[in-house]
C-alpha cells in the first residue's frame, strides 16, 4: 500500500544530491593537493574512490529499501553521507580524507536509487515520465549550483570550508526528510534473489557493452572535474573562475538533451544517437588535446558534455529491456558494474593527469563499443 507520494521538491532535491555533493567538491583538489602535500594525482585519485563505494552504495541502499522501507533507507544514507563529512573535517592525514570519501560515497548513493525507486512506487506510465523529465532538467543545473558554490567555498574557506558546506547540505536535507518525507514501499514488494540474477546479467555480453558506454562517457564528464582544477591552475585562473565553466556544462547538458529530443521525434533511432554522440565525443576529445594549453579547450569540452546528453538516456534506455520483470534489482546490478568500471576510469584519468588523453582514449573505446553494440542490433534484427 502506498501512503502517498513524497513532494516532487523534496524529491528532485534528493535526486540532485549525489551530484550536487561531487561538483562542490571538485574546485577543493587543488587545495587538497596542497594541504596534505600530494600530487595532483593522489588528489584525483579521490574522485575513483569515490565511485567505487558509490557503485557498492547504489546495491546496499536498492537492497536495503526493499527490506526495511524507503524512507528509513534514505534517512540512514543522508546521515552516512553527513558523518563523512564530518570524518573528512577532522582528517589529518591523506589516508583518512580517503576514508571518509568512501563513507560519504556510499551514503550519497542513497539520493539515487531510492528517490528512483520512491518514484516509481508513486507514479505509473506518462505521470513516471513527465516527473522524470523533471528531474533531468533539475539534473542539468546540478553542476552550475556544485560548481559555482563550490569554488566560491574552496576560494574563501578552502577545503574545510567545502566539507563543511557538504555536511550542513546533508543534515539539511535529513532534517527536511525527516519531516516531509512519506513511505512509499508497496506491501506486495517481491524479493528477488541477486546471485542467480547477477550470473544471467554477467552473461549479457550487450549489457556489458551498454555498461562500458556509460561509463566511458562518465568518465568523460568526471575526468573533466578531477583533472581541469589543475588546468584553470595552471592557467593563472582561481578556483572560484574554475566554479564558473558550471555554467557552460550546464548549457551544453541543455543543448544534447533538447537535440536529443528534437532527433528522436525525427524519427533517429536510439542505435542512431549513440553513433553520433560518440563520434562527436571522439573528435571533440581529440580538439580538447589539441587545445588545453589554453582556456579554448571549454568550446570542444561542451561538445563532450553535448555528446553525453544524447549518449547517455539513449543507452540507459535500451539497456535493460530484457530485465522489464526485475527492473529494480536489475538497474541496481546494472549500476553496480558501471559505477565499478567509472571507478576503474577515473584511476586511470588520475594517473595520466591529462585532460585530452583521457578523453580521447574514452572516445576511441567508446567508437569500438558502438561499433559492436551497432552490429549487435543488426544482427539480431536480422
Amino acid at each position: 500500500m502506498n501512503y502517498k507520494s513524497p513532494p516532487l521538491w523534496l524529491a528532485v532535491g534528493l535526486m540532485m544530491f549525489p551530484q550536487i555533493v561531487e561538483t562542490i567538491y571538485s574546485p577543493a583538489l587543488t587545495h587538497i593537493a596542497s594541504q596534505f602535500q600530494v600530487s595532483e594525482g593522489q588528489a584525483s585519485q579521490t574522485l575513483s574512490v569515490y565511485f567505487l563505494a558509490f557503485a557498492i552504495g547504489v546495491v546496499f541502499w536498492g537492497r536495503l529499501c526493499d527490506l526495511i522501507g524507503r524512507r528509513p533507507a534514505m534517512l540512514a544514507g543522508l546521515l552516512t553521507y553527513a558523518l563523512g563529512a564530518l570524518l573528512a573535517l577532522l582528517a589529518n592525514e591523506f589516508e583518512t580524507l580517503l576514508l571518509a570519501r568512501i563513507i560519504s560515497a556510499f551514503g550519497a548513493a542513497v539520493g539515487s536509487v531510492v528517490t528512483q525507486t520512491m518514484l516509481r512506487d508513486s507514479y505509473q506510465g506518462t505521470d513516471l515520465a513527465r516527473v522524470f523529465s523533471v528531474m533531468g532538467v533539475a539534473l542539468s543545473i546540478s553542476p552550475v549550483l556544485g560548481l559555482l558554490s563550490g569554488g566560491q567555498l574552496a576560494e574563501e574557506f578552502g577545503y574545510l570550508g567545502v566539507f563543511s558546506g557538504l555536511m550542513t547540505l546533508a543534515i539539511v536535507l535529513l532534517l527536511i526528510a525527516s519531516c516531509w518525507l512519506p513511505e512509499t514501499r508497496p506491501e506486495n514488494t517481491a524479493k528477488v534473489a541477486l546471485w542467480p540474477l547477477a550470473c544471467r546479467m554477467a552473461k549479457d555480453y550487450g549489457l556489458w557493452r551498454s555498461a562500458m558506454l556509460v561509463a566511458l562517457f562518465n568518465t568523460m564528464l568526471f575526468g573533466y572535474y578531477s583533472l581541469a582544477p589543475f588546468l584553470f591552475s595552471n592557467l593563472g585562473l582561481s578556483t572560484s573562475e574554475f566554479g564558473y565553466s558550471g555554467i557552460i556544462l550546464a548549457l551544453a547538458t541543455l543543448i544534447g538533451s533538447i537535440l536529443n529530443k528534437r532527433l528522436l521525434s525525427k524519427g533517429w533511432m536510439p542505435v542512431s544517437l549513440i553513433r553520433f554522440a560518440v563520434g562527436l565525443a571522439m573528435i571533440c576529445g581529440l580538439t580538447v588535446w589539441a587545445s588545453q594549453a589554453s582556456l579554448w579547450f571549454l568550446l570542444p569540452m561542451m561538445g563532450i558534455v553535448i555528446a553525453f546528453g544524447i549518449a547517455i538516456p539513449n543507452v540507459l534506455s535500451q539497456a535493460l529491456l530484457s530485465y522489464r520483470d526485475v527492473a529494480g534489482s536489475a538497474g541496481a546490478l546494472f549500476g553496480l558494474a558501471y559505477y565499478l568500471l567509472l571507478s576503474i576510469g577515473l584511476a586511470i584519468a588520475g594517473g595520466l593527469q591529462s585532460l585530452g588523453l583521457v578523453l580521447s582514449g574514452c572516445g576511441v573505446m567508446a567508437l569500438l563499443c558502438c561499433l559492436r553494440f551497432s552490429t549487435t542490433k543488426a544482427v539480431k534484427h536480422n
